[in-house]
C-alpha cells in the first residue's frame, strides 16, 4: 500500500498531459517556454517547503499510503510529483482559461456584427 499516494499523483500527472495533448494548452504549445515555467514553479515550492521545513513550520505525514522514501530531511518523495502537478494544472487551467476567453469573446463580436448588418440591411 506504500505506493497508492505516489501512483494518484502519477495518474494525475498523465490526466494533465492527457488534457494538455488534447487541447494544446501548455506544453503541446511551447515546449521550451513550458518546461522552464514548469522547472521555475518545482523550485520556487521546493524553496518554500525547505525554508518552512527548516523553520518548524511543516512535518511529513506519515501514512501507510506514502513510500517512505524522503529526498531531504522531513520532504518525502511524492512532494516533487505534487508540486509537478500543481504547477502544471495552474498552467493548463490558465491556458485553458485564456482560450475560453478568446472563444466568448469570439462569439460576442461575430454577434455584434451580424446584429450590426441587421440594423443597417447592409453588410459592414
Amino acid at each position: 500500500m506504500g505506493f497508492v499516494y505516489l501512483a494518484a499523483l502519477l495518474v494525475s500527472l498523465f490526466g494533465m498531459v492527457m488534457l494538455d495533448r488534447r487541447f494544446h494548452l501548455f506544453f503541446w504549445r511551447d515546449v521550451p517556454r513550458a518546461a522552464v515555467t514548469l522547472l521555475v514553479g518545482v523550485v520556487f515550492f521546493l524553496i518554500w517547503d525547505v525554508v518552512g521545513i527548516d523553520l518548524g513550520i511543516f512535518f511529513r505525514g506519515e501514512t501507510s499510503f506514502m513510500t517512505g522514501v524522503l529526498v531531504a530531511t522531513e520532504l518525502p518523495l511524492e512532494e516533487l510529483f505534487f508540486l509537478a502537478l500543481l504547477c502544471y494544472l495552474t498552467m493548463n487551467l490558465l491556458a485553458g482559461a485564456r482560450m475560453a476567453a478568446a472563444v466568448v469573446l469570439d462569439r460576442r463580436d461575430e454577434s455584434h456584427a451580424r446584429a450590426g448588418r441587421r440594423a443597417d440591411g447592409v453588410a459592414s
